[in-house]
């Protein structure tokens, strides 16, 4: 038999909906590069949600998926098999356990043709996961946003954005968020 390497099943991998910052060609992407070279990922197509849902810029230009299906617009993101070693790598990066973003189900559909069958029938069964901002703030971050929002996290979107190392260090994510829901808009 030897030490043959079995290709991660169904219920091993987790189908992750990358709506910013992990996307190719964003600052975060490098971790999912990570995740690609050591085989804990890898990348499915790009994809837009179901629903219309509120996507917005917070402090530093951060994106964050609002979970309100039915406003905003329709969402453009890449979709990507992760491992479970890979998803805990996610989730730290996206704060889960300090309640920065949650980790919960979302509706795709094919943004191009001739996405994988098996793809398309794991979208069917919605076991697709995004990362919302947390309802702790997403009710502020919407109404900040002038409850406007845009179908893709761009260039232009991201023009301005500032890394997590470059921000202020002494305050926490939350508090940057606090400040910037608080103040006055542009």
């Amino acid at each position: 038999m030897g030490h043959e390497t079995k290709a991660p099943t169904e219920t091993t991998t987790t189908l992750v909906f990358s709506y910013g910052t992990l996307k190719r060609g964003f600052s975060n992407h490098v971790l999912m590069q990570d995740l690609i070279r050591s085989g804990d990922a890898s990348f499915k197509g790009v994809y837009q949600t179901l629903e219309k849902y509120p996507l917005v810029c917070g402090p530093y230009r951060v994106p964050f998926l609002l979970n309100k299906p039915g406003s905003g617009q329709r969402v453009t993101g890449e979709l990507y098999s992760v491992s479970p070693r890979g998803l805990s790598r996610l989730d730290e990066l996206e704060g889960i356990s300090r309640g920065h973003y949650v980790r919960q189900p979302i509706r795709l559909a094919a943004k191009e043709e001739g996405g994988d069958l098996e793809t398309e029938r794991a979208l069917s069964s919605c076991l697709v996961e995004a990362y919302y901002a947390h309802k702790s703030y997403e009710e502020e971050l919407w109404e900040r946003n002038r409850r406007r929002s845009f179908g893709a996290y761009t260039e232009k979107e991201a023009r301005g954005y500032v890394k997590r190392n470059d921000r202020p260090q002494h305050l926490s994510f939350l508090d940057h968020i606090r400040i910037f829901v608080s103040s006055p808009c542009d």
